[in-house]
């Protein structure tokens, strides 16, 4: 085992996706708040703390999982997502209601399997969350996109879901690269690459195709902003926003909240993939506005 590929290395790189996904997450939801909308327009920060939501709830769970076990247990991350579900971070209501059993008793398998009349929600829940699981396989992006797979059928079953959950992970996992993180193309491109076709695939490859566009505004218009709040409304956007910016977290995260839309999970999922390249690092005064991340949360690999 390299030194890059070892466990402390590993828990680094998702640990600083992570910090990097909270801030986009607890500063894209302060701007649901209408009388916040004129500092978006001007690019200036509120006052903090800045509260995180569901996505970063379920992220701490994704790491906390990955750092006792070394890979996704899904049993164990089920586990963990009902223990440490809190009502009043913004989970959607079948998640929400999922949760509540789970912690009573009931098996994950059957509860995600029977959402939305069978075919399991396509909602972003499972790529908001799994941008450190791509960090902690920088080394491996193809066992990267196969664990993300595995996560999101804890909660999210339906095709979509999964593949926007593997779409999120390759990509950190390629930001995250030992060499460094690649152009714009050679991101989308190698995500594309590792994902099978989908909604969420023909999003990708749109985006691909509008990376020389300089309006984010018309972008969103094309690949969705997460209004609809499913995967593929979501990611395709969110990774066009992260691919122009990797190495500039400032410029990925005003690029992605400005649109509106989901912004607490498009931040997110721009930021985690941004953070989990070293360079792309949240602003030290950022980061001390944002919410401290759980004390549940281990703080090494074991």
């Amino acid at each position: 085992m390299t030194a890059d590929s070892s466990r402390d290395r590993r828990f680094e790189r998702a640990l600083g996706s992570l910090r990097g996904l909270s801030v986009g997450d607890a500063l894209g939801s302060q701007f649901f708040v209408p009388s916040y909308y004129p500092l978006l327009r001007r690019h200036e920060l509120p006052a903090g703390p800045w509260q995180w939501t569901d996505d970063t709830e379920m992220a701490c769970s994704v790491l906390a999982v990955l750092a006792a076990h070394g890979r996704v247990d899904q049993d164990r991350l089920a586990a963990s997502f009902a223990e440490h579900h809190d009502f009043d971070r913004g989970y959607g209501p079948a998640v929400n209601r999922m949760l509540r059993l789970i912690r009573e008793g009931g098996d994950w398998r059957e509860l995600a399997a029977g959402l939305f009349k069978g075919q399991g929600s396509w909602g972003n829940g499972s790529a908001m969350r799994i941008a450190p699981l791509g960090a902690w396989y920088a080394d491996d992006p193809e066992q990267a996109t196969h664990q993300a797979e595995i996560s999101s059928y804890t909660t999210h079953q339906h095709r979509e879901a999964v593949v926007g959950a593997m779409a999120v992970a390759a990509a950190a996992a390629l930001a995250a690269a030992p060499k460094g993180p690649p152009a714009p193309e050679e991101l989308l491109d190698g995500v594309i690459a590792l994902v099978p076709r989908s909604a969420v695939g023909a999003g990708l490859r749109r985006a691909r195709d509008m990376l020389d566009y300089s309006d984010a505004g018309t972008v969103a218009a094309v690949l969705g902003s997460g209004r609809r709040t499913s995967a593929h409304d979501t990611v395709p956007f969110a990774l066009w926003s992260a691919a122009r910016g990797l190495g500039d977290f400032e410029r990925v995260f005003w690029t992605t909240a400005q649109v509106g839309g989901d912004v607490d999970t498009t931040c997110a999922i721009a930021c985690g993939v941004t953070a989990a390249s070293e360079p792309g690092a949240p602003p030290a005064a950022w980061l001390a506005r944002t919410e401290p991340l759980p004390s549940w949360l281990p703080t090494r690999a074991v």
